[in-house]
């Protein structure tokens, strides 16, 4: 195979593997809906073969609602209900579960064409290929979850809706590693300063950190609570920061101190940035932090603006948007710091 047919193949890759993390990038803001709308329980049943059929009809539509009617939301939360209400949060569900889906079938089916072809070398098989085993995972993770809410209590466990998300993140962050390998290239053209590679490794780790605090936020409905901004509740340190025993339950199942946590680590990662962005001022690799200032900003500020309002669900799911470019923009910044220019043969 000639170097310009590598090439080719290697842009063709890198263009697939984008496009599976734009959708994954859909599957997490849908999946910040479906949570922000109360409708993540409205799917009692997993059924990964056929589960991708909607009620057809009014009969079917009964007794899917029949099963929701003996889940624990129903009856403690949501007694009463209409079935047309019903349909309502049935539908993000069904549609977070089907993108799942199609994640899968955009996934696989071009990767069996890709190794059948001969255009995915052979170091890569390992990689692309336990890509796949992850989004299986997260399937199962994703109705593990559920199902943590259709027992008793009904409200998922935030340690399992965290994992989901975290998962997610891990394969939208690989996915769009990746990408960049095939169309950048893999190969180091200009080497940056330890000073730029650290920072720059930080930032992506923050946001990630700064991420899954988000989802305890979620899972705890710590966004609910003390609404102003930049004290909480008229106080720096708030009352009620350590009042769970023993004491590490704070960091994962009080409301307050995981809004506390959230805040710092938000200060944080604007600190990572700004440290990044200094340092890159001394390089040639400014196009990525430069994009990665503008989104912190804007993230900060839909955060303000979602807290202080008291999470609407079109400003929360834009929170989570601009989380997830956030870690795209910082991926960037550091995979451009870590293999150089422009792909070269």
């Amino acid at each position: 195979m000639n170097q310009n047919s590598e090439y080719q193949h290697s842009l063709i890759l890198g263009g697939w593997l984008l496009f599976c993390a734009a959708v994954v990038y859909l599957m997490v803001v849908v999946g910040g809906v479906t949570r922000l709308t109360q409708s993540g329980l409205s799917m009692v049943e997993w059924s990964p073969i056929v589960g991708i059929i909607p009620p057809l009809n009014e009969a079917e539509w009964l007794a899917v609602f029949e099963k929701y009617r003996q889940s624990p939301e129903y009856i403690k939360v949501n007694a009463g209900m209409s079935l047309e209400g019903f349909k309502q949060i049935f539908y993000w569900e069904y549609g977070h579960r089907v993108l799942g889906r199609i994640i899968g079938m955009i996934y696989f089916f071009p990767l069996l064409y890709f190794v059948i072809k001969g255009m995915v070398p052979r170091e890569w098989y390992g990689r692309l290929f336990g890509l796949f085993v992850l989004g299986g995972l997260q399937g199962v993770m994703g109705w593990y979850m559920v199902k943590s809410g259709l027992v008793d209590v009904p409200h998922v466990s935030q340690y399992r809706l965290t994992a989901h998300l975290g998962l997610a993140l891990v394969i939208f962050a690989c996915m769009f590693w990746y990408s960049l390998d095939f169309i950048r290239g893999e190969r180091r053209h200009k080497r940056a300063t330890s000073e730029y590679l650290l920072s720059t490794g930080l930032v992506v780790f923050i946001v990630f950190v700064m991420m899954l605090s988000g989802g305890f936020v979620a899972g705890t409905k710590a966004g609910f609570i003390m609404n102003t901004f930049p004290k909480m509740a008229g106080s720096w340190v708030p009352e009620g920061l350590l009042a769970m025993e023993p004491v590490w339950k704070n960091l994962f199942e009080n409301p307050v101190a995981i809004q506390f946590i959230h805040r710092c680590t938000a200060l944080l990662v604007v600190l990572a940035v700004l440290w990044s962005v200094l340092t890159a001022l001394k390089q040639t690799f400014k196009t990525g932090v430069q994009w990665l200032l503008v989104i912190v900003v804007c993230q900060i500020a839909l955060g303000i603006s979602a807290l202080v309002l008291r999470v609407p669900v079109w400003l929360g799911a834009l929170h989570q948007a601009g989380a997830v470019a956030l870690l795209a923009a910082a991926l960037y910044s550091a995979h451009k710091a870590r293999k150089g220019a422009q792909y070269e043969y």
